[in-house]
């Protein structure tokens, strides 16, 4: 399982499962010179939560940024290899790819709820209205229906034009989730994304990960090995901007192949 998940076929994955994304010989570094993300090779399979665990620093939100090009935003930095987005085979990293378009289909989630000071409704419309989408109706109606798939529709469809940040932090959360589906992403990619929350809305993220893998493809950064276990199919265990180990998410908890990583999910080690 381990080896078929790093190194399978372009589309294709262990068990038959489809690939949603080929990530090829990645390499990344700062413009410091950091070379924070070494030759990194795996698939991330659809419909699917893949969880990066491993010590801070290791690399894990730099490569999770890979993916939606959030490094373009700083000069300097510098990416080789290849994420290979299934099934059009779009290449993320090519010059040739506008950010803006790969950010459409690539969502992000941040560790910190980052609502724009405007109301519910255009903070969700946002992404819709840069893609050039000029009709009221069909806003309104991917508006309702972002909101329903991130479960805040009830709680906020009679506010929908008071501001974002006068939510709770659960809430606003939420939010956000809502306005990265709002563009139908093809994979949405969670930093940490409850670290910031108390047990209660931390236990309602997560439920709602859980659901919108049924829609998405998603990848997750989280510390939190409790949480890695609790809602992730697929785990990796990054050290040093490599992958260590990447299987099924019970087998790397259960009987992980590399001592390095029983030492890590164990609490030995990070």
């Amino acid at each position: 399982m381990q080896n078929s998940l790093l190194k399978s076929k372009a589309g294709q994955a262990a068990g038959g499962a489809r690939s949603k994304a080929s990530v090829s010989n990645l390499n990344f570094h700062y413009q410091t010179g950091l070379h924070a993300v070494k030759n990194l090779s795996m698939e991330v399979l659809e419909h699917r939560v893949t969880a990066l665990i491993g010590p801070s620093g290791c690399g894990k939100s730099t490569f999770l940024r890979c993916f939606n090009r959030m490094h373009d935003l700083y000069p300097g930095n510098r990416y080789a290899g290849e994420i290979v987005l299934h099934p059009d085979n779009t290449n993320l990293l090519s010059d040739e790819v506008d950010p803006i378009e790969v950010r459409m289909r690539i969502g992000m989630v941040f560790q910190k709820s980052n609502p724009f000071p405007k109301s519910i409704f255009e903070n969700i419309s946002y992404g819709l209205r840069i893609r050039g989408e000029k009709d009221r109706n069909v806003i309104e109606e991917k508006v309702e229906q972002a909101l329903r798939d991130a479960s805040l529709w009830t709680e906020v469809k009679d506010r929908l034009h008071s501001l974002a940040n006068n939510l709770s932090g659960g809430q606003q959360q939420r939010l956000c989730i809502a306005r990265a589906l709002a563009t139908d992403p093809e994979i949405i990619l969670f930093d940490e994304p409850t670290s910031a929350l108390d047990p209660i809305a931390t236990a309602g993220i997560e439920e709602l990960i859980s659901q919108l893998k049924e829609k998405v493809t998603i990848l997750i950064v989280t510390h939190n090995m409790q949480q890695a276990a609790r809602i992730s199919d697929y785990t990796a265990y990054m050290y040093l901007g490599e992958v260590v180990e990447y299987g099924e998410t019970d087998q790397i908890f259960t009987t992980p192949v590399h001592e390095a990583t029983q030492n890590y999910v164990t609490g030995r080690f990070g």
